[in-house]
């Protein structure tokens, strides 16, 4: 049995006898909204409505489901974790997700090299398969770009049951100048392998989200991860020159 979810939303017409089916198929083409979906009586179709249940299981999924160690291996990585022990902690104890025990701060301290230009790791965040989706490519092409501009990265590491703040943490562990995080966004109906990148200079344990820059809608119904990698770097490249991110940095 194929799919229901293999087809792109905006090319399934269900409406019947729409007055202008060109038209309609343009709007489509336009936004991601579940348009022309058509209905039966006061229901829904069953095949939207199966779609419909689809992607919010897959949505589901996507929050819970666990990055396989295969993946990371194959990034050539290593791979830390923050105080949660499982998927259902980081959900329901969001502060533990947001910091490292002292054991992991020492290894991290062991193993990355210090006082980098920019420290770029990634992580899992509320979204797992974005991670095996954007990271191969993404994670490559930014560590490329910085290496073109002569910007020095630190050591590239995985962070299971990651939150955004570790960056608070790991930033002042490490000495760098600009932290990057690449984490798994909150999943929707459209896409359940979603990316954004939190850029921050100076990050530190009492520093307020809007300092922090942001990419997001990574993904490949999104802003495709090498198409991001070039804003990313371009963003890190004025981050340090400015010495400033976030709204400080837009309102220059």
């Amino acid at each position: 049995m194929k799919d229901i979810t293999e087809r792109n939303i905006s090319e399934s017409v269900y409406l019947e006898h729409a007055e202008n089916y060109d038209e309609l198929l343009k709007m489509k083409e336009a936004t991601s909204a579940r348009i022309g979906i058509g209905h039966a009586g006061a229901r829904y179709k069953t095949a939207p409505m199966l779609r419909f249940a689809a992607d919010q299981a897959a949505a589901a999924d996507a929050v819970f489901s666990e990055v396989e160690r295969m993946v990371v291996e194959k990034l050539g990585v290593f791979e830390i974790r923050t105080k949660c022990k499982d998927k259902y902690e980081m959900i329901t104890r969001p502060d533990w997700g947001r910091e490292l025990e002292k054991q992991t701060q020492n290894y991290l301290y062991e193993h990355c090299v210090h006082n980098p230009d920019v420290q770029l790791y990634f992580g899992d965040g509320l979204c797992s398969p974005s991670v095996q989706a954007n990271v191969p490519d993404l994670l490559p092409a930014i560590l490329l770009g910085l290496q073109e501009k002569n910007i020095t990265a630190g050591t590239p590491f995985f962070v299971r049951y990651c939150r955004v703040n570790t960056a608070r943490t790991i930033a002042e562990l490490l000495g760098a100048k600009v932290i990057c995080v690449l984490i798994g966004e909150r999943p929707g109906l459209i896409t359940s392998e979603s990316m954004s990148a939190y850029m921050a200079y100076h990050a530190r344990p009492d520093m307020l989200e809007s300092e922090y820059t942001v990419v997001s809608n990574i993904s490949r119904h999104g802003v495709p991860p090498v198409e991001a990698a070039a804003h990313i770097v371009d963003l890190l490249a004025e981050i340090l020159e400015k010495k400033k991110s976030g709204v400080a940095l837009h309102n220059l």
